[in-house]
């Protein structure tokens, strides 16, 4: 199965997605910022059951001993700004991995459609390594999939995972069908989508209630 439900594994997923619905709790940013982070926690956990592992050995005060450990770090990639707890989580757990950071948002128009634009981008080489993209609020997949092209510029990676808290159901199958390989980690799926391409009930603008509401749109 290439996309997994976190909320139907851990009922601790559960409370945190809906402390990030609630409108009584989500205003609490420090709250709402430490929820995504622990999703990607979580998130991270399960991707590394994953990754390839080697063998080393290493010493202790008393003796030599064989472990294992991920024999390719991971690059941990994000969606500016809105993306930024979810990575932090991912990062807490896979913490010698590299970054990447890129800059795609909805450019609205007049009567609040959108197009995607994307202006920047920051990532190390990727090739041969496993890539982890972190997108909170995956709706139609539009701006992941322009993300994901943009990044792929940098080397052919072993694999790709995909991490958000909240998904459309049709953003979920986008992605499948753009990317059939790749795993889909997600907090909870959403049936619907609005006119505009929001996610219903979803929780709101996750880059606002983490950091404050911005003037551009």
């Amino acid at each position: 199965m290439n996309t997994i439900v976190l909320s139907e594994q851990f009922s601790l997923v559960n409370s945190w997605i809906n402390e990030l619905r609630n409108v009584e709790i989500q205003h609490d940013r420090m709250r709402f910022r430490r929820n995504m982070e622990r999703i990607g926690e979580i998130a991270a956990f399960e991707i590394s059951k994953t990754l390839e592992q080697k063998e080393i050995e290493i010493q202790t005060p008393l003796d030599t001993i064989k472990v294992k450990e991920i024999a390719v770090q991971p690059v941990i990639t994000t969606i500016l700004r809105a993306g930024v707890p979810l990575f932090e989580g991912i990062l807490n757990y896979l913490d010698k991995a590299d970054c990447g950071f890129v800059a795609a948002y909805r450019k609205h128009d007049a009567n609040d459609y959108f197009s995607i634009k994307q202006d920047y981008l920051t990532c190390p080489n990727i090739e041969g390594r496993p890539l982890i993209v972190a997108d909170p609020m995956l709706a139609t997949g539009a701006s992941l999939i322009e993300a994901i092209k943009d990044l792929l510029t940098n080397g052919k990676p072993t694999e790709l995972h995909i991490v958000a808290a909240i998904a459309s159901r049709q953003g979920v199958e986008t992605i499948e069908n753009a990317y059939p390989d790749a795993k889909i980690w997600v907090g909870a799926i959403d049936e619907n989508l609005t006119s505009k391409g929001y996610i219903t009930p979803g929780l709101g603008d996750a880059g606002d209630l983490s950091y404050g509401e911005k003037l551009q749109r």
